[in-house]
């Protein structure tokens, strides 16, 4: 081969063949070279030092020693024979024990040799002992010797991956020959400019020294160089997205604030408009203006006047003749929406209608021929919105509800519905933390509602033990006495729908038993019943005739009871801290002090304990987002798994977060000054860039 690509499939590096490469993709997803040099270490273990055999403690992870093999001995038969070494040195005896390797550790160990023995320490009859230890002879001074002495790389590996001897080490030798073979091929893919301004270190010598650093100095300057690379091309291309857009779509001019937004503010709006909610409307209004189609983010925390913020949007669409629609992910949020939106406007103001599957055929053609002649304002429905069928007269603004559950296609279908695409707005109650927000959302602009509307009072937040149990019964009796109402969640246990139920039903009868007919009526709501049961069993919660709701997770978006102020949630340490947030937004909607409850068992796992501490703590989605992504990782967090964006080698949006703000400002100054990245000094930017959105692989952008 003249010239090695780093797409080379994986099989045709040498050591590697049909099986290897087979559970490589597998397991690892290492499908070619350019995979494998960057299957990053995910670790480094100190070699330089070593330690006296008698120095060694139990709770060591690894240790590496300098001592003498003085015997070898095989023990036992068959399956329970194993290959005993003793080795010592000036200050005491350590045993070595192999299980598996027996043949290759006999052959190779000679007594009365020393030989530098690393690995992780165990202790038998107070003995230090160590399993298959890795086993290198000792020669000083030799060259061979440096490689033992520094950081060693520890990579993800698999038991299955193991069966073909592709432990960390293994996988060390294969990145090691692949570099061997390709490093010369590493070429720069960033000018020299941004490497003097941000000291970056070479791409090719990054590569050598992120999989076989020297010393520490050489691997954080490496990590730098590739964390800042990742982070950079990933903001190029959302960023390019971005400006793309703006040049690409024009977008409709709401020139004017006309009646129906005037006389919704002055005589229908029944508070005070927070400051964020009139900064976002301001934002909105600016980006409507502007002759270009607006991709705005709308955060805010459940409850925090999301709806209203987006109604007095369309109002503005509406008052400049356009249309507009909202597409919620489940029919229970678009049914909410619409009650929402017609109990704020009243009869006669505005034509509002609601479209989803369960809209009877007579009542659908009724509402296309009202949005084919323009008459119909404002249109809610679920995904039943994009079907071909429905036609806009004139749609000009778009609002998404929990847009991470819409693929990209079905709101690429919105756009399609207006010869000029609409104005997005895309509305999320789930707190993204802003390094999250920054990559997932990077190519839209982001407006925050962090404040509740006035006379919205904080939630108190407890955390009982089962033994508070009979205080928790206590304490619902007296919220109900004074004529609130409750809920009861139990969690949803993926590995067992049969653990779910009989969780829940043991829960339905305890609560049956304290509560009982006819002082006391329960709804229950679960993912087994129909949606009709489901939905007969929520109404008669919001009608108040059931004063106690027990159910599974199915309540934790679309509920909204003014009258509910207590959420008891059982086997909290069960949930995430996201998910607990949400659930706890179901209350505290209405002028009362509303409670929620967290009853966990005694024993909780450290996270556990964590996630319920910052329940009790904060009220803020932000904060706790945060704290989430630290716990969860930012690949775990709900969304990011379908946005494909989060694919990230090596930086870490938890720990980078101030690489990744250097990175993004550095994108905006460069797309400031040269848009199309045509000046000769932004030359292999424009080739890197293309290359990597047409797919091709990396070496080819020298």
């Amino acid at each position: 081969m003249d010239k090695l690509h780093f797409h080379t499939p994986i099989e045709y590096l040498k050591g590697v063949g049909i099986a290897r490469a087979d559970v490589l993709k597998k397991e690892l997803q290492i499908n070619n070279f350019e995979d494998l040099l960057k299957h990053f270490p995910y670790k480094y273990i100190d070699r330089t030092r070593f330690y006296k055999i008698k120095d060694i403690q139990p709770d060591m992870p690894y240790v590496q020693v300098l001592a003498r093999v003085t015997r070898k001995e095989l023990i036992g038969e068959k399956r329970t024979k194993r290959l005993v070494v003793q080795a010592n040195d000036d200050t005491g005896i350590i045993e070595l024990v192999w299980f598996q390797g027996i043949k290759w550790a006999e052959k190779m160990l000679i007594p009365g040799k020393v030989y530098v023995i690393f690995g992780k320490p165990g202790f038998f009859n107070c003995k230090a002992q160590m399993a298959h230890p890795e086993m290198d002879l000792y020669l000083p001074g030799a060259p061979q010797q440096k490689g033992n002495l520094t950081l060693q790389p520890a990579y993800n590996s698999t038991e299955k991956l193991k069966q073909f001897s592709l432990d960390s080490k293994g996988l060390q030798k294969l990145i090691a020959a692949l570099l061997e073979q390709t490093a010369k091929d590493i070429h720069e893919n960033l000018p020299a400019y941004i490497l003097n301004r941000f000291k970056l270190a070479g791409r090719q010598e990054s590569y050598r020294n992120i999989h076989s650093p020297n010393d520490a100095n050489q691997l954080k300057e490496a990590q730098y160089r590739l964390k800042f690379e990742e982070l950079f091309f990933l903001q190029l291309k959302l960023l390019k997205t971005k400006l793309t857009r703006t040049q690409k779509f024009k977008g409709n001019i709401f020139d004017k604030v006309g009646h129906y937004f005037n006389d919704f503010y002055h005589d229908k709006l029944p508070f005070e408009l927070t400051n964020p909610q009139k900064r976002v409307l301001k934002e909105i209004r600016t980006d409507t203006q502007r002759g270009v189609q607006m991709n705005r983010l709308l955060q805010g925390d459940v409850g925090s006047g999301k709806t209203v913020v987006a109604l007095m949007s369309m109002l503005i669409a509406i008052d400049n003749g356009f249309q507009t629609c909202i597409m919620a992910p489940t029919e229970i949020l678009a049914n909410q929406h619409y009650q929402t939106i017609k109990s704020l406007v009243g009869d006669g103001f505005i034509e509002v209608a609601l479209l989803t599957g369960s809209v009877p055929n007579k009542a659908r053609k009724v509402i296309h021929e009202k949005l084919e002649d323009g008459t119909l304002n404002i249109l809610i429905g679920t995904h039943a919105l994009i079907e071909d069928k429905v036609q806009y007269k004139n749609l000009g603004m778009v609002v998404i509800d929990e847009q991470h559950r819409f693929g990209v296609e079905q709101r690429a279908k919105l756009w399609r519905k207006n010869v000029v695409p609409p104005h997005i707005l895309v509305m999320t109650a789930t707190p993204i933390p802003r390094t999250l927000a920054m990559t997932m959302y990077g190519d839209l602009d982001i407006s925050v509602i962090d404040e509740l509307p006035a006379g919205r009072k904080p939630i108190k937040t407890v955390h009982y033990y089962e033994t508070r149990r009979l205080r928790m019964f206590g304490f619902i009796k007296d919220e109900i006495t004074k004529g609130r109402q409750v809920y009861v969640v139990y969690p949803l246990i993926k590995e067992s729908e049969k653990l779910d139920l009989k969780n829940l039903e043991s829960g339905i009868e305890i609560m049956s038993r304290e509560f009982p007919l006819p002082q006391y009526r329960i709804s229950v709501v679960h993912g087994k019943l129909k949606a009709a049961e489901k939905d007969f069993e929520m109404q008669r919660f919001v009608k108040g005739e059931t004063q106690i709701m027990v159910a599974t997770t199915v309540i934790e978006v679309g509920v909204n009871v003014p009258n509910a102020s207590v959420m008891i949630i059982e086997n909290a340490e069960r949930f995430g801290l996201s998910q607990l947030h949400q659930l706890r937004g179901r209350v505290g909607r209405g002028a009362e002090q509303s409670f929620c409850v967290l009853m966990s068992n005694e024993k909780l796992s450290h996270d556990g304990r964590i996630r319920l501490n910052t329940m009790v703590k904060t009220n803020n989605g932000f904060e706790i987002a945060e704290i989430d992504m630290q716990l969860r990782g930012p690949g775990n967090i709900e969304g990011t798994q379908q946005s494909g964006v989060l694919d990230l080698k090596i930086a870490d949006l938890t720990t980078d977060q101030e690489i990744l703000q250097q990175a993004r400002n550095l994108v905006i100054e460069i797309f400031e000054k040269d848009p199309q990245l045509t000046a000769p000094e932004n030359q292999i930017l424009n080739l890197t860039f293309q290359a990597k959105n047409a797919g091709l692989s990396w070496d080819k952008i020298s």
